[in-house]
């Protein structure tokens, strides 16, 4: 069997290609194009030799695209994406020090924003424009160039360096602690869950021994804010990040009744954390390349991010 690539077809074959799916029309494309319509068929002729596949059906004058043509249709859509992001950030290369940077917003709030200065005094030029987004950007479509994403390190088409583990605290209010009586109890009581993380709770609950539970009365939150209000209001069990934690367990609105490192003894591959991610290619641009390097230089996890898990252990009881 032949490993050897696929011949690609010409360019203009293809841009003809893409212009036709979208009118329905070789007259409407050629307008377009500012060709004749016989030129236009005999791009689409290329293309179908070029293939060994028809891609229309042809009915009088009228065309539609095959089942072939549409699943092109969408590669060659995403390619002139591709390519039309690249000349614009070619084109706007003067202003190549602006650095596009998306974050959880948990991590923004929590730890880069207090940083921020920091890689200004390393890069006083560089332009950084910070959104912050729970689920990972888009690079092209979302115009980012670095993200520092929770999860597990597992993304597609980039690379991912670890910079913190995102150890959760089992936390409810002291109401719901009252009807905890071990582990077990898990089993009949609401647990809120991460939408970007299904399998941590089923992890934690194997870890702390619970068999199977329905779950019916489960709820899926998008977002560590949100766990956390929904924690806070009593409406189930929590996974709350530790600084968040530390706070409501000082207070006392919030308790951890299995102590504050229950997910401390799991297989590491379990522990969601934050991580450096980005497409390999954006590393070659020199503001890009400082931020990943500053990022990677920071500790994340800080004397006082130690301070506060030691104050959240201390605070474990119901």
């Amino acid at each position: 069997m032949s490993n050897a690539p696929a011949r690609l077809p010409p360019l203009n074959a293809l841009r003809v290609f893409h212009t036709v799916v979208r009118h329905r029309s070789f007259r409407a494309a050629a307008d377009e194009l500012s060709v004749t319509p016989q030129a236009v068929s005999q791009q689409i002729k290329l293309l179908e030799d070029t293939l060994g596949a028809e891609l229309f059906e042809r009915r009088g004058r009228a065309i539609e695209p095959n089942e072939k043509a549409i699943l092109l249709a969408h590669f060659v859509q995403a390619a002139f994406d591709e390519l039309a992001e690249g000349v614009r950030r070619v084109a706007k290369s003067d202003t190549r020090n602006r650095i596009n940077v998306n974050a959880s917003p948990y991590f923004a709030t929590r730890y880069l924003l207090d940083r921020i200065t920091r890689f200004r005094e390393t890069s006083p030029d560089a332009d950084l424009r910070l959104t912050t987004m729970v689920e990972l950007p888009d690079f092209v479509a979302d115009d980012v160039d670095v993200a520092i994403q929770w999860g597990y390190g597992s993304w597609k088409g980039c690379e991912a360096t670890l910079l913190l583990r995102d150890y959760k605290v089992i936390c409810c209010t002291p109401d719901l602690a009252r009807r905890i009586a071990g582990p077990e109890t898990l089993r009949d009581m609401p647990l809120l869950h991460p939408v970007l993380s299904p399998e941590l709770w089923p992890n934690v609950l194997r870890h702390l021994g619970v068999a199977e539970r329905a779950g019916k009365a489960d709820m899926q939150l998008q977002d560590a804010a949100t766990m956390r209000r929904a924690t806070l209001a009593g409406l189930g069990i929590g996974l709350i990040s530790t600084i968040d934690a530390a706070e409501d367990l000082k207070l006392g609105k919030l308790v951890a009744p299995f102590g504050a490192e229950a997910m401390h003894r799991m297989p590491e591959e379990q522990i969601p954390g934050f991580y450096l991610v980005l497409p390999k290619a954006h590393r070659r641009v020199k503001t890009i390349a400082a931020f990943c390097r500053w990022t990677l230089a920071e500790s994340w996890d800080s004397p006082d991010e130690r301070e506060i898990r030691r104050l959240a252990g201390g605070m474990d009881g119901k």
